[in-house]
């Protein structure tokens, strides 16, 4: 071997472990995806249960159509979620949010203005791998992938925390510092509004929907098992996050920060009130919140 070479492979082999101290641990990111090796469907709609074990479900309309859309999900607890899908028979991620037992899962086409006819429905059994599961993935709601601007940001924040709860405070730090409230937004959100969490992290402001799906992608990114939660603060329809503390376990709306006391883990109020007294006194009770829907 001569002597050029073997210089050449010692610059790059510097180059490569510089590179690595250089750049942020990104956790593996666990993807939604369609296995395709158990699949419910009919000549209109495909529902591809073949991970429910990992907490959600692949569904896709697949007749052509203009019409709108709609996934209907009922729960062993008999709890119904309701979503719009896509009408171009591409699949989109549903959790199971309602942790084990029997699940139905319909598809409807809309007639007419407000109703719909349905499609297709199919009963579906699910085990869960761990409780965990539905709330460590994408889905709809909460949508990312390992490309995602987000999940990149995340491992940057984490690069030098030595546990999760130094990883959520990172987050949630970072996101109620950089994000302002979108006002205009919150007056001219309509129904059916899913958040885009690259887009909301690029322009820095979003609504309460916003701020709860991009803190849930960055943690969940980074494998820590995290709530989207949908429901009331006081009689306002609002949205926030539960997140897990092998600690403490599942922490209802709450979040660690100086060692002493525990605050409601409210992304929005946090960011919008600039740390008012008030407003931090609110969210730090979380008696002033009443959850509706789990995603």
């Amino acid at each position: 071997m001569s002597q050029t070479y073997k210089k050449l492979v010692g610059v790059l082999l510097c180059l490569a472990l510089l590179f690595q101290v250089a750049s942020p641990a990104v956790a593996a990111v666990l993807p939604a995806v369609a296995s395709g090796t158990t699949v419910h469907s009919n000549s209109k709609a495909k529902i591809d249960a073949s991970n429910v074990k990992d907490g959600y479900i692949m569904v896709a309309y697949t007749a052509k159509t203009q019409k709108r859309i709609k996934v209907r999900v009922t729960g062993p607890d008999k709890s119904v979620y309701t979503y719009d899908l896509n009408n171009t028979g591409k699949y989109e991620a549903f959790p199971l949010s309602a942790g084990e037992g029997k699940y139905k899962v319909g598809v409807y086409e809309n007639t007419s203005g407000n109703k719909y006819a349905l499609a297709y429905s199919s009963d579906i059994t699910v085990m869960l791998t761990n409780d965990f599961a539905p709330f460590l993935r994408p889905n709809q709601y909460v949508n990312f992938t390992e490309n995602s601007a987000v999940v990149k940001q995340a491992a940057v924040l984490v690069k030098d925390k030595k546990n999760d709860l130094e990883k959520i405070t990172a987050v949630y730090n970072y996101v109620i510092k950089e994000l302002t409230y979108d006002k205009e937004k919150a007056k001219t959100v309509r129904s059916g509004y899913i958040p885009d969490v690259d887009k909301v992290l690029a322009s820095k402001k979003g609504i309460c929907f916003d701020y709860a799906s991009l803190m849930a992608a960055m943690l969940r990114s980074q494998g820590i098992p995290t709530k989207l939660v949908i429901g009331y603060a006081g009689n306002v329809y609002h949205a926030w996050i539960h997140t897990y503390i092998p600690e403490k376990g599942w922490i209802e709306g709450v979040i660690f920060f100086d060692g002493t006391t525990w605050k409601l883990m409210d992304p929005t109020y946090a960011s919008s009130s600039k740390q008012s007294k008030t407003i931090m006194e609110f969210i730090g009770n979380g008696s002033n919140y009443s959850s509706k829907y789990i995603y």
